[in-house]
């Protein structure tokens, strides 16, 4: 990978952390009115939460970037995975609310940039190989 690739590589993935947030940002007002105080006593409640608004932030990003509708779903699954694995210890009272978070998002922030490394081709979509404005003629 030239440095130039790299460092659209790296811009894009952090493109993807802003989308996550803006979508998290977004959605927890409607989130509140729907279900009140009640995301915040359920830590599982509301991990599942947040991890929906950010895949479906995500969603409508790669829609917007015409990523492939594989490569979209495949993102938001490895979104949700860390989260769904780490409710198991949670609900054993293995893991508090806490480290259900904190590893929760640790190890999805991994498995995108996993999926990101696996489908290097993907990410960022390939810039088109046409012009935008015709050269002039000799």
């Amino acid at each position: 990978m030239s440095t130039r690739a790299v460092v659209r590589f790296v811009l894009h993935y952090v493109e993807m952390v802003i989308v996550m947030i803006a979508g998290m940002m977004l959605f927890a007002p409607l989130w509140r009115l729907a279900l009140g105080d009640r995301i915040a006593a359920h830590p599982d409640l509301n991990a599942l939460v947040m991890a929906t608004d950010m895949a479906v932030a995500m969603v409508l990003w790669m829609a917007i970037r015409r990523h492939g509708l594989r490569a979209t779903l495949e993102m938001a699954a490895v979104m949700y995975l860390p989260f769904l694995i780490l409710l198991v210890p949670y609900w054993f009272g293995l893991i508090d609310g806490d480290a259900l978070m904190i590893w929760g998002h640790v190890l999805m922030f991994v498995a995108m940039f996993g999926l990101m490394l696996l489908r290097r081709a993907e990410y960022p979509p390939a810039p088109s190989a046409e012009p935008m404005v015709d050269a002039p003629a000799a």
